[in-house]
């Protein structure tokens, strides 16, 4: 038995279907669709309102399962499609694989291979990305993605911008999404790290067409924009509920850690405000220069003014590796504001450590301290409201 018949049979064995969404690629369509035949014919093609002559590409293959409609939507909204009907046909996993011709399916057996040892994983295919064909905005874009996503979940990820992926269907189908751009991406690694779903990842070949022959969807300005806008849901749910939940499950156990948590949050001992402040505290420490006593500082602050300890604690990991070079970096640009003509003009960099505050020292001290006092009111105020509805909704369950 040859090579392609065993990843065939791979296929197959495993229950694992390739999705192609496609908007307007009717020029490499075909390509794709034949080149990945020749591993498996379980294939489902989206075609998200095409406008070219991809229905008519498509109609040629009859082996393919078709999931159209009418007006494109998007690409999240494309494999959120695909992912149910997939699940509807018997599948457990997904490989999706983008129609523009930059993926190649020969690193389809990479994927099927990488199942022996990560069966309940999503796996990323990661691109080489530092060729001479990547273009900037993918280059920029590909850092700005994997430093929130560090942020969001505390985990590293080579390339959380990758669409040529695996994903195990049946421990993703119950989770809700709510985008459905190109922004969809960063949800769905975000949403299944919160959930416990492992990462893992194999190198892909990736090819990208000159600037003048290649055919993009993505629009700079808007897809940047909704993804800054997601980003920054994403970061408010990580440290008001998803980092919370974790310390308490690492105290208390995953059965104990909601209730233990939700005890914290409605402890009617005290006020909405009390507790807002506790985390106020907790984030103005965590910014404050003093490194590696952080926690101690917002300790000592909790039981002068009987702040709720765990709050502040919680609060206080602001200032957890992934955050320290946007920290580092709004610190110096905030007292680029006292020091004037003294001041250092600093590149953000994911690099950025606390080995760059001996230089320029005095501009650094001045920024974070006033950093710590604007972000702790912010979050004070955010946290007020939050307690709010949350104690809302909460009581209303009970």
């Amino acid at each position: 038995m040859n090579d392609l018949a065993i990843i065939n049979e791979k296929f197959a064995g495993l229950k694992v279907c390739v999705i192609i969404p496609t908007y307007n690629n009717a020029g490499t369509l075909a390509t794709i669709i034949n080149n990945v035949a020749a591993y498996t014919k379980n294939i489902i093609v989206v075609n998200d309102g095409s406008t070219d002559g991809t229905a008519q590409i498509i109609g040629t293959f009859p082996f393919l399962q078709v999931v159209s409609y009418p007006d494109n939507v998007g690409k999240g909204w494309a494999l959120r499609k695909a992912f149910k009907h997939a699940v509807s046909l018997g599948y457990d996993y997904a490989i999706t694989i983008d129609s523009d011709g930059q993926h190649f399916a020969t690193d389809l057996p990479s994927f099927i291979n990488k199942l022996d040892t990560s069966p309940n994983a999503i796996i990323v295919g990661s691109r080489n990305m530092d060729q001479a064909t990547i273009p900037g905005k993918s280059s920029f874009g590909h850092k700005f993605s994997n430093f929130w996503f560090k942020v969001e979940t505390g985990i590293n990820c080579p390339d959380t911008q990758s669409g040529f992926r695996l994903y195990p269907l049946q421990l993703l189908k119950d989770i809700k999404f709510i985008t459905w751009k190109y922004e969809f991406e960063i949800e769905v690694l975000v949403r299944a790290a919160w959930k416990g779903i492992a990462l893992d990842a194999v190198p892909v070949t990736v090819h990208y067409e000159p600037k003048e022959t290649r055919i993009s969807h993505f629009r700079p300005f808007q897809d940047f924009s909704r993804v800054s806008v997601l980003n920054t849901f994403l970061v408010i749910i990580a440290f008001a509920y998803i980092k919370p939940r974790d310390f308490f499950r690492a105290m208390f156990g995953k059965k104990k850690a909601r209730q233990a948590l939700i005890e914290q949050i409605l402890d009617f001992d005290q006020s909405d405000q009390l507790k807002a402040a506790a985390i106020g505290v907790g984030v103005f420490s965590g910014i404050l220069p003093v490194w590696g006593f952080q926690v101690f500082v917002a300790l000592f602050i909790a039981l002068i003014f009987k702040l709720n300890k765990a709050l502040v604690i919680i609060a206080s990991n602001i200032s957890i590796p992934p955050m320290i070079p946007l920290i580092v970096f709004l610190s110096y640009k905030t007292g680029g504001y006292w020091v004037s003509s003294k001041g250092a003009d600093i590149t953000f960099s994911s690099h950025l450590s606390v080995k760059a505050i001996s230089q320029h020292l005095e501009q650094y001290i001045y920024g974070s301290i006033t950093l710590a006092i604007i972000a702790g009111l912010a979050a004070t105020l955010l946290a007020f409201v939050l307690l709010k509805l949350f104690k809302r909704k909460a009581v209303s369950a009970f």
